[in-house]
């Protein structure tokens, strides 16, 4: 991979495949189902970057595969100079845990600790030793919560509790966050405000964000898009400014 390509792009996918034994076959059966066939992308790095299409279009699939969550059937995948696909299982669970960071459409807090916990937490798992407290609450005022950040989750709005897992997600300053359907479970201007906040924290953190939706209200938000349709790349746009947000 050339190194100028890398520098641009923080991820590049190479001939995704990705098939799956079919549930229920004979025994002895060779037939799988082909969930991604054949994809190739680039993601530039620093940039808001979207998978879209509907449900079974193969999103998911390819977004774990990128976030290092699952393993191709074929093909390979680098994060800037380092091929993904050929670490070793230890050195994969390493890299998600320091490089990467994870929203998804069911937030998973943790309903006994406030919002301030669920933050300090991910960071005493990572291993920060010093300024927990600080970065903490930094990032929960960067999502617009500094005013409820001792609040429990159950007393908090879906859109506040999506704002909590950004927070998460963003805290220990990974060089990726993947988002599955993070708005998913949000009406249409909640939905705005959360793909709004990605973007800020896209210049304000120097953080590249990579997330699915099926929600084709939310395309003009991304810097570039990927369109995926029975596990094939169907196309792509850069720089779209059709929305602002």
């Amino acid at each position: 991979m050339e190194n100028r390509q890398m520098q641009k792009n923080i991820i590049v996918a190479e001939n995704i495949v990705r098939s799956f034994p079919v549930p229920g076959s004979a025994p002895g059966s060779r037939e799988e189902f082909m969930a991604l066939k054949g994809i190739s992308l680039a993601v530039p790095a620093r940039s808001l970057t979207i998978l879209r299409g509907r449900s079974g279009s193969g999103k998911t699939t390819l977004l774990n595969i990128l976030s290092a969550l699952d393993q191709p059937t074929q093909g390979r995948v680098w994060l800037q100079e380092q091929d993904i696909t050929a670490m070793t299982g230890g050195a994969r669970d390493q890299l998600r845990r320091r490089r990467f960071g994870f929203i998804f459409q069911s937030v998973s807090l943790i309903p006994l600790m406030s919002a301030y916990e669920n933050v300090e937490f991910v960071l005493r798992m990572a291993g920060m030793k010093q300024g927990r407290q600080e970065r903490a609450e930094e990032c929960l005022k960067l999502v617009g919560l500094g005013n409820r950040m001792h609040h429990m989750p159950q007393e908090m709005s879906g859109g506040e509790q999506q704002r909590v897992a950004i927070a998460r997600a963003v805290a220990h300053r990974p060089d990726m966050i993947f988002a599955d359907e993070p708005t998913g479970e949000l009406d249409s201007a909640t939905a705005l405000s959360v793909v709004n906040l990605f973007k800020e924290l896209v210049k304000k953190e120097g953080v590249t964000i990579l997330m699915t939706t099926h929600d084709v209200g939310l395309m003009g938000a991304g810097d570039k898009v990927f369109a995926l349709e029975d596990g094939k790349l169907i196309g792509e746009a850069e720089e779209s400014h059709g929305i602002s947000l």
